[in-house]
């Protein structure tokens, strides 16, 4: 039940306005000045008040001036005039009503101002979800390590994070690509904006573009309605080209146009969109032979190429395996909602003395399955026995 506050020195008024609204079911509280009726304002953390302007001890604009971001504040009063209707609403009044009073204007103002003030409470609550969503992402995407070549990685992001600089990511699968993607993008000047990202190697050649450009509804079958393309969707911030590597050469070729120009066309359209998007592309091919070979445009390839980083396997920094190993212990046991496990100095060894094909997408997985099938204490032996 919505909790209602009227402030006025007349007696008559707070008597008419408590049977009005307590009569549509509210609970109405009343104080006959200013003094009083702020007190009562934050004592029972009331939603809406409704106060006079002219009052003895505090006037109505210092209540407004004390309430305002607490509660929905409405201004009444016998002497009004468009300055000081204006001047209230400016101060942060929710609306200015004249005596005497109107009863529907009185319901359909007390009924718009608590909407107005339950969706404030609804923004404030989905933003502190977004904020804290967008922790628990910047947390999952971290560079664990101090190895030459992983600090050699760190380096170069800190450099270009800041910039515009386009930035082509390549290394093996499992590497942490897309980690490098990330971090880049939560240290750049778009950060408050999304990063979108596209696997371009598992969208098929010929919904590729319309999944980059986006489609206007009736442009093929089964475009039932219009769509924004990726490109649309990042603006403002950055767009990841995961496995660009895979891309078919017509898509390279619309790709490239949407960098030189800015602008993208929807599938069945003829109406340009600019967009301001920061590319970022990883891969996992050696670009300079696919260009080579024909199989990548070179003019895309310098395009994308402007800041290079290569991030290393993991048998080239061995020295990080219980760094990661750490991570990843903490990581997954707070998943699974278990106490971490302890790693023997023994089988951190045995997991330094591995080949690892599939990088720390590999021993993610192999820290996963020794937690859930080994013991508290994690030995040489479970090395052996489950991996």
């Amino acid at each position: 039940m919505a909790k209602i506050l009227i402030i006025d020195d007349e007696r008559a008024i707070r008597n008419s306005f408590k049977d009005i609204l307590e009569f549509e079911g509210y609970e109405v509280l009343t104080a006959e000045d200013g003094i009083k009726g702020i007190e009562m304002a934050n004592k029972h953390a009331v939603d809406l008040v409704y106060t006079d302007i002219k009052m003895p001890g505090k006037d109505g604009m210092e209540v407004l001036e004390a309430l305002r971001g607490t509660c929905a504040v409405v201004m009444i009063s016998g002497h009004g005039n468009i300055e000081t209707a204006v001047d209230a609403i400016k101060k942060g009044a929710f609306d200015f009503i004249e005596k005497p009073l109107d009863l529907n204007r009185l319901l359909v103002t007390t009924k718009n101002a608590l909407s107005h003030e339950q969706l404030k409470e609804q923004v404030q609550t989905k933003s502190e979800e977004i904020t804290s969503l967008r922790k628990k992402v910047a947390n999952k995407y971290q560079m664990i390590g101090m190895s030459a070549a992983i600090a050699r990685v760190s380096e170069i992001i800190k450099k270009v994070a800041p910039t515009e600089a386009r930035v082509l990511i390549t290394g093996p699968n499992g590497t942490g690509k897309e980690v490098v993607a990330h971090l880049i993008h939560q240290a750049s000047n778009r950060a408050d904006k999304p990063i979108v990202e596209v696997n371009c190697a598992a969208i098929p050649a010929e919904l590729i573009e319309s999944e980059l450009f986006g489609h206007v509804k009736g442009s093929f079958t089964g475009a039932i309605k219009d769509h924004a393309g990726k490109f649309e969707q990042a603006d403002g911030g950055t767009l990841f080209l995961d496995e660009i590597g895979d891309m078919s050469l017509e898509a390279q070729a619309k790709v490239l146009r949407a960098l030189q120009e800015s602008t993208i066309t929807r599938v069945g359209s003829d109406h340009p969109i600019k967009v301001n998007v920061r590319i970022i592309a990883a891969t996992n091919k050696d670009l300079p032979k696919e260009v080579e070979a024909g199989r990548f445009r070179p003019d895309l390839f310098h395009r994308l190429n402007v800041i290079p980083i290569h991030v290393p396997p993991l048998s080239e920094r061995l020295d990080d395996i219980p760094a990661l190993v750490a991570y990843f212990n903490e990581q997954i046991c707070a998943e699974q909602g278990i106490k971490t496990r302890q790693f023997t100095p023994a089988a951190l060894e045995a997991l330094q003395q591995r080949e690892w094909n599939g990088n720390i997408r590999e021993l993610r997985n192999v820290v996963e399955r020794l937690i859930i099938l080994a013991g508290a204490s994690i030995t040489e032996k479970d090395i052996h026995d489950f991996t």
